[in-house]
């Protein structure tokens, strides 16, 4: 199949902005009576490498403790301004407009909508009516990767056809006051907000998605996830993923390359996604990278919390603005427990 490139990327930030020592203090407040073990986990807001997040509503409206049915609510009218905006601004770059889109493939891993979200998006863009539609739930963090292997997948499949790839995740409507496992409080001291939206076809100028692939590892779909809870969806993150990352992503990593003829030092530009601190850490030791080639993803890291599948797309837009290098991979890491490649050249 044909090359498929990528024509124009755009992200989007939702309205509400706080600093990581405001969310501290409100974790703090919050949960300070009855949480077992908030005074050892605590720290954990110091030591994340985060200044800041976004988020689709106030921290005094997270503090209310609002229903499942609330937090949906607000899923849906903050989702829909975050993909309005970030489709206009990738269509204007790729100088196209709405009715230009042939296939939109939706990524979202932190709500439910029926119609879906980019149904949604179709009555307001406008959208073709013929538009080919796609959702896409349950990628988790690896879904901005995987998104654009499913997005390039069919501009190769049809040659010529536009596909407007959508990401959006509100981590921060899954927290739940009353959840007092670690796993939410570490959801607290990281979860941040955004949106991306990028535009994929086979003609056209812009970085070519050379290769994309996937591997999973066996017997850890403990590892990373949501519970299904009585008050919504409880977030799964397991101790284990820092030392599987340092572990095995490094070999995953080299055969996928392999696969293509490469090897780790051919990579010229390392486009990862942040999913903490110590996973940065441990991904820089399973690559053996030199201390800045994650410069990147510690930045967006910093400046934006961890956005789940959004996340890798903010890291390329900054990597998309440098100049420099020709050849890029992208990487990132989700439920299943699972790895996600896509080989960039320009």
């Amino acid at each position: 199949m044909p090359a498929a490139h990528l024509l124009a990327l755009a992200t989007a930030l939702p309205p509400y902005r706080f600093s990581q020592e405001e969310a501290r203090r409100a974790a703090d407040e919050a949960l300070a009576r009855d949480h077992p073990e908030l005074e050892r986990l605590l720290p954990l807001f110091g030591n994340a490498g985060i200044a800041q997040r976004w988020s689709a509503r106030p921290l005094a409206w997270h503090l209310a403790a609002p229903s499942f049915a609330e937090r949906n609510a607000a899923f849906l009218d903050a989702a829909d301004e975050l993909l309005l905006t970030a489709s206009r601004r990738a269509l204007a770059r790729a100088g196209l407009t709405a009715s230009d889109v042939d296939h939109v493939v939706a990524v979202c891993s932190t709500g439910i909508a029926t119609p879906g979200l980019e149904a949604r998006l179709a009555e307001r863009l406008p959208l073709r009516p013929d538009v080919v539609r796609t959702p896409v739930f349950g990628l988790g963090c690896g879904g901005g990767v995987m998104g654009l292997g499913r997005a390039a997948a069919l501009a190769g499949a049809e040659p010529g056809c536009r596909v407007l790839l959508l990401v959006v995740e509100l981590c921060t409507l899954a927290l739940r006051l009353g959840d007092r496992s670690p796993a939410n409080l570490v959801a607290c001291a990281l979860f941040g907000d955004g949106a991306g939206a990028a535009v994929i076809s086979t003609e056209g100028v812009g970085p070519a998605l050379r290769a994309t692939g996937e591997f999973r590892w066996p017997d850890t779909l403990d590892v990373m996830g949501w519970r299904i809870a009585d008050d919504g969806l409880g977030v799964l993150f397991s101790v284990r993923v820092p030392e599987i990352v340092r572990e095995r992503m490094g070999a995953a990593t080299e055969a996928f390359l392999a696969r293509h003829g490469l090897k780790t030092r051919d990579v010229e530009r390392w486009i990862s996604h942040p999913g903490g601190a110590k996973v940065v850490n441990a991904l820089e030791q399973a690559l053996r990278l030199p201390a800045d080639a994650l410069d990147d993803a510690r930045a967006v890291l910093r400046d934006c919390g961890n956005m789940s599948a959004a996340s890798v797309l903010f890291v390329l837009d900054r990597a998309l603005a440098a100049p420099g290098w020709r050849r890029g991979l992208m990487t990132a890491m989700g439920p299943g427990f699972s790895a996600s490649f896509a080989l960039l050249e320009r």
